[in-house]
Order: structure tokens, then sequence, then C-alpha cells
């Protein structure tokens, strides 16, 4: 019968430790290849998430503002009607994490999702709500995005919210636009937070091929 030989010194490891390793949040890396969405995957969203429950206008509304205004989940669900001006198309951007506020416009797809988002939900200072009235809170939009995630077409990973900001950033560098407007459109008061988009970006590695 072969003899088990302990090394000296060797130690088993604590059930908290094999409890932690089994616990561990998966890296983004290892669930999904990249961490922003494409035009077309945040429409299949809006749809999925429209098509699912009392609030499916809200929630794919909700989607859309995040996504065109690049917001992060704190500033979307704290957004209110104050900032919104209906006559000049436009929305007033407060940013967190001493970010830069501006004033975005706002395109019809977006003004007549709000009005009916309003003639909705009458009541209360804030556009997204619950049926109390109250504010949104992170974890429902986590929720109903983890949702729409999983029913939308086209999507076979796993989503989160901020996502939608990442996208907002690689759309616009993939059309051209400059990284101060980037910077300025998403609030960032460090260029560095900017540039990851424009280094994304496909555009600038156009015509590096010359058809012979």
């Amino acid at each position: 019968m072969a003899k088990v030989v302990r090394l000296r010194g060797a130690q088993r490891p604590s059930p908290a430790a094999v409890l932690r390793k089994v616990l561990r949040r998966p890296k983004n890396a290892e669930v999904r290849s990249r961490e922003y969405l494409l035009e077309k995957e945040v429409e299949a969203l809006r749809a999925a998430a429209k098509g699912v429950g009392r609030h499916g206008h809200r929630d794919s509304t909700l989607i859309l503002i995040t996504y065109r205004h690049g917001l992060r989940v704190s500033e979307v669900i704290a957004l209110q009607w104050d900032q919104v001006d209906f006559d000049s198309g436009t929305l007033h951007v407060n940013r967190l994490k001493n970010g830069k506020p501006a004033t975005h416009p706002l395109d019809g797809t977006e003004l007549r999702a709000l009005r009916k988002l309003r003639r909705d939900y009458p009541v209360g200072p804030f556009l997204f709500v619950t049926e109390r009235g109250g504010p949104m809170i992170p974890s429902t939009f986590n929720k109903l995005l983890t949702r729409a995630g999983k029913r939308a077409e086209g999507i076979d990973f796993p989503v989160h919210p901020h996502m939608l900001r990442h996208g907002t950033g690689y759309y616009l560098a993939n059309i051209g636009v400059d990284t101060r407007t980037i910077q300025d459109y998403l609030g960032h008061r460090n260029i560095t937070h900017t540039v990851r988009y424009t280094e994304l970006s496909p555009a600038r590695f156009k015509g590096l091929w010359r058809k012979s």
C-alpha cells in the first residue's frame, strides 16, 4: 500500500479561503468579449424591455436616454422634469463623480418618448419613477436591463447598465467625433478616460490599406 507523504510546512487552505474562491466574482473578460454595446444591440434591448410588463415604455425610454446621453445609472435615475426643455428640445445633464455638466440636444425620437412618459407618469419631479411615484433605484435598473438582455435578439452575453455609457463613447468615436467633443459630451474632467473610446474605434485605421 502506497504511503502518503505530507510535506512539512504545507498547509491546507482554510474553509474561508475556499469559499472566497468559489464565490469570486468573475472578471468582465471572462463573461463577455467587450464592455460596450452597439447601437443595434441597444435597439434590441429597448424592444425587449418594451414588451415586458406594465412599464415597458418607461423602461424602453430609460435605456434610450441613458444611451443617447452617456449617463451613469445614478445620473439617469436622478433626472427631473425641470431638466427637460420641450420647447428648445434640450436636456440639462448634471454629472456625478466631479464630471462637467452640459446641455444636450434631444432628437424627435427622444422628445416623443419623453412626452408619452410624462403623460403616463404625471405625478412627481422625476422622469423615471416606480409605481409609488418615487425615483427608481439602481437595483431596479440593473434587474430590468438584465431581463431585457436575456430576451433581446442577437445578444448572447450578460449586459449591465454601464455598457450603455461605454456604447455612447464608442459610437461617437466610430463616427469620427473628435476626442475633445466626446470628453465634453460624457462629462469627463480627465481626457484619459475618453481616449479609451478612440483607441477602440476602427475609424482611425481606415485607408491604411490602399486599393491596388
